[in-house]
C-alpha cells in the first residue's frame, strides 16, 4: 500500500517573484513547506541567476500544469556584448572576446531572424538530457558532445534599452523550452561581436505576472502561519486559457468516475476542442468537448472548501 504524504490537502497557485540564487525546485520545496502543503510543482523553471515570474502549483491544480507550461511566457533580459562565456550567462568563464560593439540599428536589424517558428541549441549548461545524462553535468566534466537544434516559438523579440555599448536590453515574448540563453549568445554570433545573458527576468508566464506575486522575505516571515493563505490562488487562475463548460450535477458526477458528462455548449466551443468544466464554479474536469459532453482527460478531486 502506498504511504500517504503529510502535510494539508491543499490546491491552487502561489505565483513567487523568484529571486537570484535559488533553484526552481528549491523554491516549490520552500512553498511546500511554507504552507505545509501535500504535493507541490512549478510550471516552468527558472535559472538559478534568473528572477522573476515562478507559478507553483499544489494539490489538484499540478493536473493544470501543463497548460500553463504551454502558454507563452515574457523574459527582459541584459545582454552583454564582446563576452562569450561556457554557460552562455555570466555565471560562466568567458571563452571569448571581442572589440567590436553593434550599432542600435544593427541589433534591431538582427532581431527578426529570431522571431517566429525557429530552432535554437540549448546551452550546454543546462537540464537537457544526452544518452540520459544531464547535459550540465556533462560539461562540469569536460566531456565533448552536441545537443541537437530544438524547435522554439518566439511571439516578439525587441530592444528595449541601450544602457551603453557593451550592454542592451531585449524583451522575448515565446513558448515553451526557449532558452534565453542562446538568443543572446546566437545574437552575438550574427552581430559578430559574441555575447551572453548577464540578468534575466521573466515578468509574465501565461496567465501571472508579479502583480501581487508572493517575494521571498514575505515567504520566509509567513512561513507555517495562517496569513501565507492569503496567496493561495484557485485552481482555475490556470486555466483562462481554456473555455469553462457549465455541467449538470449527472455531468459532474460521471465526469468524476472518468466517464463523458454532459455540459453546457459555449460560443467558440467547437468539437474536438480542450476545455473544462465546472459545477456550481467548481472545477470538475479537463477535456475534450464533443456533441454536448465532455470526455474527461485530467479529473479533480477538491477539497471541502476550495
Amino acid at each position: 500500500m502506498a504511504r500517504r504524504r503529510k502535510g494539508r490537502d491543499i490546491s491552487g497557485w502561489v505565483i513567487v517573484d523568484k529571486p537570484a540564487g535559488p533553484t526552481s525546485t528549491a523554491v516549490v520545496n520552500k512553498v511546500r513547506w511554507a504552507l505545509d502543503a501535500r504535493k507541490a510543482g512549478h510550471a516552468g523553471t527558472l535559472d538559478p541567476a534568473a528572477t522573476g515570474v515562478l507559478a507553483i502549483a499544489l494539490g489538484e491544480a499540478t493536473k493544470t500544469v501543463p497548460y500553463v507550461t504551454d502558454a507563452l511566457k515574457a523574459y527582459e533580459f541584459t545582454v552583454r556584448f564582446g563576452q562569450a562565456t561556457n554557460t552562455d550567462d555570466a555565471e560562466g568563464e568567458v571563452i571569448a572576446t571581442s572589440e567590436q560593439r553593434p550599432a542600435d540599428e544593427d541589433i534591431s536589424a538582427a532581431l527578426p531572424a529570431f522571431v517566429g517558428d525557429i530552432t535554437q541549441v540549448p546551452p550546454k549548461f543546462s537540464a537537457v538530457k544526452i544518452d540520459g545524462e544531464r547535459a550540465y553535468a556533462l560539461a562540469r566534466d569536460e566531456e565533448d558532445f552536441e545537443i541537437a537544434a530544438r524547435p522554439l516559438y518566439v511571439d516578439s523579440l525587441t530592444l528595449i534599452e541601450r544602457p551603453d555599448a557593451d550592454h542592451a536590453v531585449l524583451e522575448m515574448v515565446c513558448g515553451k523550452g526557449g532558452y534565453v540563453r542562446s538568443i543572446a549568445r546566437d545574437l552575438g554570433a550574427v552581430l559578430g561581436c559574441n555575447a551572453h545573458v548577464e540578468s534575466l527576468r521573466r515578468t509574465w508566464s501565461g496567465a501571472f505576472d508579479t502583480d501581487g506575486a508572493l517575494d521571498w522575505e514575505t515567504l520566509e516571515t509567513l512561513a507555517r502561519t495562517p496569513e501565507l493563505d492569503a496567496y493561495l490562488r484557485p485552481l482555475q487562475d490556470g486555466l483562462v486559457d481554456l473555455q469553462m463548460l457549465p455541467c449538470t450535477p449527472e455531468g459532474a458526477t460521471r465526469m468524476r468516475n472518468g466517464n463523458p458528462g454532459m455540459v453546457i455548449a459555449a460560443p467558440g466551443v467547437e468539437y474536438g476542442d480542450t476545455a473544462w468544466a465546472a459545477y456550481q464554479g467548481k472545477p470538475v474536469a479537463i477535456g475534450i468537448y464533443r456533441s454536448g459532453e465532455l470526455h474527461p482527460v485530467r479529473v479533480f478531486n477538491l477539497p471541502e472548501g476550495t
